[in-house]
C-alpha cells in the first residue's frame, strides 16, 4: 500500500513537469498582427465583408458599427449590478441598434443577406424562436413531451 502511495504521488509531482516539457502546446499570445488565439485567420468581419461584397467605404463604416457594439456589449457584460433579465435587454437593444446602422449603410440586398448570415441578424432578436428558415406550420416552443413507455 505504501508503494502504491508513493507511485501515485510521485505521478503527481512530476506530471507538471512533463507538461512543461511539451512542445505541441499552442503559444498563450498570439504573435503580433496576428488574430487572436482561438480565431481562424481572416476572422469573421473579412469572410462578412466578402459575402456582403462591401465596399471600402462600407467596411470602414461596418468595422466601426461592429466596434462599437463589442464594447457596448463588453460593458453590459462587466455591469454586475444588471439582472439576467436586464442585461439580457440592454443586449437585445443593442442589437436592435446595429440592425438600424447596418440597414443605413448596406445596400437591401445586403442588408437581407446581413440578417440571414450574421449572427447579428434577426435569429439573435429571437433568443426563444427557432432560426429563421427552420419554422415549422403550426409549431410551438413549448417542450416536447418525453415519449410514454
Amino acid at each position: 500500500m505504501l508503494i502504491a502511495a508513493l507511485a501515485a504521488g510521485s505521478l503527481l509531482v512530476w506530471s507538471p513537469a512533463l507538461r512543461a516539457g511539451d512542445t505541441n502546446l499552442p503559444p498563450s499570445t498570439p504573435p503580433a498582427g496576428a488574430p487572436p488565439a482561438g480565431r481562424p485567420p481572416g476572422g469573421g468581419f473579412e469572410r462578412m465583408a466578402e459575402q456582403l461584397n462591401l465596399t471600402a467605404d462600407q467596411k470602414t463604416k461596418v468595422q466601426s458599427i461592429e466596434d462599437t457594439r463589442r464594447q457596448k456589449m463588453v460593458d453590459i457584460n462587466k455591469d454586475t449590478s444588471l439582472s439576467p433579465e436586464d442585461r439580457q435587454a440592454k443586449r437585445k437593444i443593442v442589437a436592435e441598434e446595429m440592425a438600424q446602422q447596418m440597414k443605413v449603410v448596406l445596400t437591401p440586398e445586403q442588408f437581407d443577406k446581413w440578417q440571414k448570415t450574421s449572427p447579428m441578424g434577426p435569429r439573435r432578436l429571437r433568443p426563444n424562436g427557432p432560426p429563421p428558415g427552420n419554422e415549422k406550420a403550426g409549431s410551438t416552443n413549448a417542450p416536447v413531451a418525453p415519449p410514454k413507455q
